[in-house]
């Protein structure tokens, strides 16, 4: 089972996004000598916990630091940003690092609407409804035509592989008939992964890029040595997500401050419900984990993201994750 990373450069209490970055690219490092096979990161703006917003800037700075590990977007949100701008961005790193590079695709803003706004520039750009053209336009500019009045020069020849992500059905049937790889977002939508894969299972065409189809959930994971400790370590993640959710976005706080916090009942319902899809334990825990989460699923990849505040405490979680893939 290919096990791969999505980063979102985590932001924590007491450091800066320069240290996140950092971090990030010590990771990337890590993972490649681990063995996993793909270091994605995602595209968020306006958080503060959350510091890979240039997206495609760390991508070439993680694929640079690194030398076979797969490195992508997990995703580029597609309607931030101009087809054309993102074809010349792509293009220009899978020239520089040819064969290494993945482009993964969303349709959310990974924002709020104020901050779409300021990435936009203009209300009436707000829809996603748009999507399957832009991403037609997108395509396009990665192979020549004498006939296109406007040309992507760097994107010209340089085309990376593209996935599509999404976190509903949308997406999943999108990808399902244009017969492209699928990346489904398990750790924050897993109420609809089920109906998703089989959305695009039953949508999918045969095409160029795959003969049959190909399905990768995203899963939040924390592995620890006990599953006390780990329980202890997912605590900051589950408060940020609290913390979004009053409209009050936060770094990474402590583990400490994080079971300090004063949760009203009202919170530790919503905290327990959203990390029922996170795998959360020892080794053998998050073992039997994946073990379930497969067989419900019959997912093909599987994408670890660690939110937790700690940079050796993220690495060691997935050095022991990694060596479940190996044991």
């Amino acid at each position: 089972m290919p096990l791969s990373v999505l980063d979102l450069a985590p932001v924590s209490t007491g450091s800066s996004a320069s240290d996140a970055m950092h971090n990030s690219i010590d990771l990337a490092k890590r993972a490649e000598a681990l063995g996993y096979h793909r270091f994605w990161l995602a595209e968020h703006h306006n958080m503060p916990g959350i510091a890979s917003s240039a997206t495609a800037v760390l991508i070439g700075q993680v694929a640079s630091a690194t030398e076979r590990i797969r490195v992508g977007s997990g995703g580029v949100m597609l309607p931030n940003h101009a087809p054309l701008v993102v074809a010349e961005q792509f293009g220009t790193l899978e020239a520089f690092h040819p064969g290494r590079i993945d482009l993964g695709l969303g349709r959310a803003p990974g924002s709020d609407q104020r901050t779409a706004l300021a990435l936009r520039g203009s209300a009436a750009a707000l829809s996603a409804n748009d999507f399957p053209n832009q991403l037609e336009e997108l395509v396009g500019y990665f192979t020549h035509d004498p006939a296109r009045a406007v040309s992507a020069v760097a994107a010209e020849g340089n085309k990376p592989p593209v996935w599509l992500l999404g976190s509903s059905g949308f997406s999943a049937r999108l990808a399902g008939m244009l017969g492209l790889p699928f990346s489904f977002a398990h750790h924050f939508s897993a109420q609809n992964t089920l109906p998703a894969l089989q959305i695009y299972r039953e949508a999918f065409r045969p095409s160029e890029v795959l003969d049959e189809p190909y399905a990768m959930l995203g899963v939040a994971v924390v592995c620890a040595e006990t599953d006390e400790e780990a329980l202890y370590l997912a605590g900051p993640s589950a408060l940020t997500f609290l913390s979004l959710r009053h409209g009050r976005p936060i770094p990474l706080p402590s583990p400490q401050d994080a079971a300090d916090y004063p949760y009203t009942e009202m919170d530790r319902q919503f905290v327990a419900d959203r990390m029922e899809s996170s795998i959360v334990g020892s080794p053998e825990t998050v073992h039997k984990g994946f073990e379930s989460l497969l067989a419900d699923t019959g997912a093909d990849e599987l994408m670890v993201t660690t939110m937790v505040h700690g940079h050796a405490d993220r690495v060691r979680s997935y050095e022991l994750v990694a060596g479940l893939n190996t044991a």
